[in-house]
């Protein structure tokens, strides 16, 4: 860990004045907030008859529902993916020559390659520990619950890779409409609300999944145009936010809860337009504390801080799931269930999660340490040749199917020999080398200099 925070403070220490400091933070704190949210959610306890019992704390204590109005952060980082986004195609095409063909191409896949070099080590280990599960016999019921649980976190990169894929238009839309591009996605968002929860239509319901997320990604947009750079404006955002988002959840048709809860539908798979106005909400919230947010990023130590966790950012979101499941199977084989005989929620419960979470943290420190380089071993792509229009568009689809069935479906299967959806593992896979790369890369320099975030 020397090591790593000494590399980080010669990244800070290089880091240009132009560049915004607060969307990294954003970004670090989201990832923390969600890796947290998640080990206090996953409550597992032995029942008084000696069984290993998943207890989910929004199932049992109510209140906890409200919970998830502070660690449901997708929003913000589809916001923070907006600003990212907006400046990485500003610099690419300012760059490109005017003839250059394929410019969206490469960038679309030096885009893709960021965010799925990390996810490959976790998706090729959890299908070798499958198969070897599946071969000494463990129930499947079992190993599908530990691969879920997981790898449930990659239903995140299947929809910003979607989003982000339609940067070029969204950035068009906006230079175009400016403040009309974020609110046409309001009355879609209800118009397919009302079409799921009203006129019954099937599937409609997962369109969602682009219409509020691409909404955000456009604040991003208006974030770096200077919208919200008046700290009255972006107080009254947040305050009118918060009023629809209590109208419609607490006197409303929708759940409290932000994340799957037990006795009502979900908020966020797919999102709904309570997630819509919580995400507005969390926007205007954390815009509104950006001047004292840069103020505080000034001191050396934080900022160092904060660059250590985005060169982390992608391993500790996919892999702390993993090292919950390893804690409590450990526990679970090796010493009985100790310290898992207090039933989620209680006082006593509460007590020790500060320890439980330092175990995790202990066990996630390994995984970081073996598997955070992949995060910045990104090589050329193949030949340095412009990936071909069809290969692009089907090497995007095919990554964004994989990784959404491994979340929905899981890698386990049922029936098969093997225990695993080969398909489901093979699709990233194949996705990648027809956009030109592959799980293995040749390192080049880190990222991190620029003025902008990447």
């Amino acid at each position: 860990m020397l090591t790593m925070w000494s590399k980080a403070r010669e990244l800070a220490v290089m880091t240009p004045p132009a560049r915004n400091r607060w969307v990294d933070f954003l970004r670090a704190v989201s990832i923390m907030a969600v890796v947290i949210g998640h080990w206090l959610m996953a409550g597992l306890y032995v029942d008084g008859a000696g069984e290993l019992r998943r207890g989910d704390l929004l199932s049992i204590a109510q209140w906890s529902h409200w919970l998830t109005w502070g660690f449901q952060v997708m929003p913000v980082f589809f916001l923070v993916g907006g600003y990212a986004n907006q400046v990485s195609w500003e610099a690419t095409t300012r760059k490109a020559p005017k003839d250059r063909v394929g410019v969206y191409r490469d960038w679309l896949a030096s885009r893709v390659q960021r965010l799925i070099t990390p996810t490959f080590p976790v998706l090729l280990v959890w299908a070798a520990l499958a198969v070897v599960m599946t071969q000494v016999g463990l129930p499947r019921a079992q190993i599908r619950m530990a691969t879920e649980a997981a790898l449930i976190p990659v239903w995140f990169l299947a929809v910003y890779l979607l989003v982000t894929a339609f940067t070029p238009i969204a950035q068009r839309a906006w230079e175009r409409l400016g403040w009309g591009s974020f609110a046409v996605f309001i009355p879609l968002a209800m118009l397919t609300d009302w079409l799921t929860f009203s006129a019954k239509v099937p599937w409609i319901n997962f369109t969602n999944f682009l219409w509020v997320f691409l909404a955000l990604h456009q604040l991003g947009f208006a974030w770096r145009a200077g919208k919200f750079a008046r700290p009255l404006f972006a107080w009254g955002w947040f305050a009118v936010s918060l009023a629809i988002l209590v109208k419609i959840t607490v006197f409303g048709f929708y759940p409290v809860s932000m994340v799957s809860a037990p006795g009502g539908f979900s908020n966020s798979l797919p999102p709904t337009l309570a997630l819509f106005a919580l995400g507005a909400m969390q926007v205007g919230l954390v815009l509104a504390l950006e001047p004292a947010g840069r103020k505080m990023l000034a001191s050396a130590r934080v900022w160092t801080a904060t660059v250590l966790m985005n060169g982390m950012i992608m391993t500790v979101f996919l892999w702390h799931l993993t090292a919950f499941v390893l804690v409590m199977t450990a526990d679970w084989l090796l010493l009985g269930g100790w310290g898992l005989g207090s039933v989620p929620g209680t006082g006593e419960w509460w007590v020790t999660r500060p320890l439980w979470i330092a175990i995790y943290i202990a066990a996630l420190l390994p995984m970081i340490a073996i598997f955070a380089r992949h995060e910045r071993s990104f090589g050329p792509i193949r030949g340095g040749r412009t990936v071909p229009r069809l290969r692009a568009v089907l090497g995007v689809l095919a990554i964004c199917a994989g990784l959404g069935a491994t979340a929905g479906l899981t890698i386990a299967s049922p029936d098969s020999v093997s225990g695993i959806r080969w398909w489901v593992v093979a699709l990233p896979l194949v996705g990648a080398a027809l956009m030109g790369f592959g799980p293995v890369y040749r390192p080049r320099n880190r990222p991190g200099s620029s003025g902008e975030p990447a």
